[in-house]
């Protein structure tokens, strides 16, 4: 009898789905995609999906709760990762550049003439910004430069001094 259950057929798993889910943060809305879907073909269909004003998407991201995201590169398929992964977009929404000095970086996705119809990621900096705080900051940094200069110039020229003074001493 227990070899019969051990011999019997393990029921077999439901077949896999013909097609991935992505997830569009821009716009709320799952789009669905065929098994060996290029990454970059995904991104640039949601795109033009897009109502005017929404960010765009960048790319495709699996995540999961508690893990770190797993990015698909321009030239990568779509794979399901298993339970709990889920494939969503990442948008220019998303990115958290710094912005130092005034500086603001943003990449903006542009078509060039020639390239196929690829998306193409250019950086576009604005142009900093001089007050009279910056201005302020740079002065004081130049006078905090010669004073310490002053002190350890000062600190050498008396060292010899300081050197015969504590051998008398001892």
């Amino acid at each position: 009898m227990a070899d019969e259950e051990k011999l019997a057929p393990a029921q077999p798993s439901p077949p896999p789905q013909p097609y991935f889910e992505v997830d569009c943060r821009s716009s709320g809305k799952t789009r669905r995609f065929a098994v060996g879907t290029d990454a970059e073909f995904a991104v640039l269909l949601i795109n033009r999906k897009l109502n005017a004003g929404s960010p765009l998407a960048l790319h495709i991201e699996a995540v999961k709760e508690g893990e770190e995201p797993i990015a698909f590169g321009p030239n990568s398929v779509l794979v399901d990762y298993g339970y709990g992964w889920k494939l969503q977009t990442f948008t220019e929404a998303d990115l958290t550049f710094g912005t130092r000095s005034g500086e603001d970086v943003r990449p903006i996705p542009i078509r060039k003439p020639g390239s196929g119809g690829r998306l193409r990621l250019e950086r576009k900096v604005s142009k900093p910004v001089i007050s009279i705080l910056y201005i302020v900051k740079v002065v004081f940094a130049f006078i905090l430069i010669f004073v310490l200069g002053a002190i350890f110039t000062l600190a050498l020229e008396n060292l010899p001094t300081l050197i015969t003074f504590v051998k008398s001493l001892t």
